[in-house]
């Protein structure tokens, strides 16, 4: 049995992925934002006899405070953490920052990550064969991160935030393999392609209509998750790997880039601590 931490576990992949899991006697802590999406997920777990394994932690995963709580709680539920995986976002047309004075985007897209990642380290290394899973966009070609404003104070684009998500999450896999990949835990990022989720998110019209279209389509969760639990269960032997659907992709590129990564991490660190 697998005990498994979902970040973004209450809806779409997250959800379709804490189901698989305790379907297959898995023990499955999910976080979200949504008391009643949690609470259907403790629901269906009841109902087919896993409620004893399945929990739900509600949190604003946008607020570093809230991450760093939800840490405490998993320490205190949890005697170690075999799977992490992290796959919550959510879209924003309209700039916002968080009560902690962050862009929404960042905080939620990396941030989150970032914490989660490094402060359940220990708990992972206490797993069997541990794994974080980094579902974001490994392998896209767009994107890029702003150096002089990772907040988007000046021009702000929905989807540009995104792009520059994704590709720091990159850069934070190349950071974390490269701090801590002599130890037992596996850093794999995943870009699952396009997946008919519900596309969390606050948009314009415009924005909106070509996400619907997405929606149509795109592949079911069924099929998207499918690859990310078989690496999961099979992870690489390397410190650190990245896939697109299921197809492994070396690590080469801007995107990978060691000095990109050790500066992105110098100025996290430098960010959480003011």
């Amino acid at each position: 049995m697998k005990r498994i931490v979902i970040q973004g576990g209450s809806d779409g992949m997250g959800r379709g992925m804490g189901a698989a899991f305790l379907e297959r006697g898995d023990e499955v802590v999910v976080i979200g934002r949504d008391e009643r999406k949690g609470e259907s997920f403790l629901s269906a777990a009841r109902e087919i006899g896993a409620g004893g394994r399945a929990h739900f932690v509600r949190a604003d995963l946008s607020l570093v405070s809230e991450n760093r709580r939800v840490v405490r709680e998993i320490g205190e539920r949890l005697p170690a953490v075999d799977v992490l995986v992290l796959c919550a976002r959510h879209f924003l047309s309209e700039r916002r920052e968080t009560a902690e004075g962050f862009e929404y985007t960042f905080a939620l897209f990396y941030l989150s990550r970032f914490l989660l990642g490094h402060d359940l380290r220990g708990l992972l290394e206490k797993g069997e064969r541990p794994v974080i899973m980094n579902v974001a966009g490994p392998g896209s070609p767009m994107g890029e991160i702003q150096w002089d404003d990772l907040g988007f104070e000046r021009n702000y684009d929905g989807l540009a935030a995104q792009m520059q998500g994704g590709k720091a999450n990159d850069l934070l896999g190349v950071s974390f393999a490269e701090r801590y990949g002599s130890g037992p835990i596996r850093y794999v990022l995943f870009n699952p392609g396009s997946v008919s989720t519900g596309f969390s998110g606050e948009y314009d019209e415009m924005t909106r209509f070509h996400v619907e279209a997405m929606k149509r389509s795109a592949k079911p969760v069924e099929a998207g998750i499918k690859p990310i639990i078989a690496t999961i269960d099979n992870p690489p032997a390397e410190p650190l790997s990245a896939f697109v659907e299921g197809r492994r992709m070396d690590l080469v590129g801007e995107s990978f880039e060691p000095r990109h990564a050790r500066r992105l991490d110098e100025v996290t660190r430098e960010l959480l601590s003011r």
